[in-house]
């Protein structure tokens, strides 16, 4: 089968196409035909081992896993002996947490993994651009138990975590505000979002309001720049947390432990992928309440391009390669 592969860290260039194995499902796995899949900031970022730490998990000289991709959407083209959850035929999209391997025709998944079935109406490239941002966004929201008639703010809106989260927030009830540059501006006010703080023309972070919530979704601010925003136990939020912030959080469990009760709480790290989560999402897209933000289509021969673009951290939404 057809597929990108990198042997080596470095620029958009070290991303080649290719002919390697088609894979063969285990008992419980499905093999899915890729029909769409994304390039998001974690695939560039294994691609260039940004940062170094990168190479203690993926390999430390060279990639272990020489196939990047989180996200797909297609079509089951085959199932293993143990599969119930699936038939040939189906058409599905989701996520390979922490594996990669979408950047390919053809890819072996649990059946018990993120993976769903095709929203009704929902093509492959619309579909492909969910499954990560969107678990993001519901797990952190979900971590601040946000409720109906709270406050939330939301920095880095317009990318693909912060489109998801507007929306979600909504969904729940909230107030949104969002925060993103002048040219995203209506397009974060199209997804739900009551206010938004264009970021070149104003200092978020001297607005005379106070949150219930403060998501930072692309590690542009921290705790320490926005907790006199956040209303006594709110939450601040971090699905790409600082250093600094790290340090509070570690501060924050040392303090539980004897008792101490924070002003608020500072959540971070990584986000929980499910297949009920996924299933949520699926839910409420059927309901009219959740729309794909695509950026740009590119085809999946286009991948420097791709990648290059995505890298320069400026895309709306997401960016999808047709496979």
């Amino acid at each position: 089968m057809k597929a990108i592969v990198y042997q080596e860290y470095g620029a958009p260039e070290v991303l080649k196409m290719t002919e390697i194995d088609q894979p063969t499902p285990k008992a419980n796995e499905v093999m899915i035909r890729i029909y769409a899949t994304t390039v998001t900031a974690g695939d560039w970022r294994l691609r260039k081992a940004d940062p170094f730490m990168v190479r203690l998990f993926f390999g430390l000289f060279k990639p272990k896993y020489q196939v990047l991709g989180h996200e797909l959407a297609g079509e089951v083209v085959a199932v293993g002996d143990a599969v119930k959850k699936f038939r040939v035929g189906d058409q599905v999209f989701g996520s390979t947490k922490t594996d990669t391997g979408t950047y390919a025709e053809y890819y072996c998944i649990s059946e018990d993994m993120p993976l769903v079935h095709l929203p009704k109406g929902w093509n492959y490239e619309e579909a492909a651009s969910i499954p990560v941002g969107a678990q993001t966004a519901l797990h952190f929201l979900k971590q601040a138990n946000i409720q109906n008639g709270q406050k939330v703010l939301i920095h880095g809106a317009s990318g693909s975590v912060g489109t998801a989260a507007v929306q979600l927030a909504k969904c729940f009830g909230a107030e949104v505000t969002g925060v993103c540059s002048t040219g995203n501006v209506e397009m974060v006010k199209s997804l739900g979002a009551s206010h938004v703080i264009d970021y070149k023309k104003e200092d978020f972070a001297k607005v005379a309001e106070a949150y219930d919530v403060i998501f930072s979704t692309v590690g542009k601010t921290n705790y320490a720049a926005s907790k006199h925003l956040i209303k006594p136990g709110g939450y601040f939020l971090a699905c790409d947390a600082s250093a600094k912030d790290y340090g509070v959080i570690v501060r924050q469990a040392f303090g539980k432990l004897f008792g101490i009760q924070p002003v608020h709480q500072v959540i971070g790290g990584l986000a929980a992928e499910s297949k009920d989560d996924l299933n949520t999402i699926k839910d409420i897209i059927e309901e009219g309440k959740f729309r794909a933000v695509i950026d740009r289509v590119y085809p999946i021969e286009n991948i420097v391009d791709a990648h290059a673009y995505v890298e320069k951290g400026h895309k709306k939404g997401n960016v999808v390669l047709a496979v």
